[in-house]
């Protein structure tokens, strides 16, 4: 479980913990909680958004950022709320 692992780092400290990310997703399920839209778009494999403790949508990660179901999950991920 990683909450928030990068805020408050620079980018190339950052670019370390997300490569290390994509390591150890190869042999670990691990879940990353964050408000940077892009780095889970860039390090998951699947995304759930949740809004306001409500669980809108989940599925693979490419489905939520190109073709979200939910008005709200676009909303989100386009940078139209949030």
């Amino acid at each position: 479980m990683m909450d928030e692992p990068t805020s408050g780092l620079d980018p190339i400290s950052t670019a370390q913990i997300e490569n290390a990310m994509r390591e150890l997703k190869k042999q670990y399920t691990w879940v990353l909680v964050t408000n940077n839209v892009k780095q889970a778009a860039r390090v998951s494999d699947r995304v759930a958004f949740f809004l306001s403790g409500e669980l809108v949508e989940e599925g693979e990660t490419a489905q939520i950022f190109t073709r979200p179901k939910d008005r709200r999950t676009d909303d989100y991920v386009s940078g139209r709320i949030g």
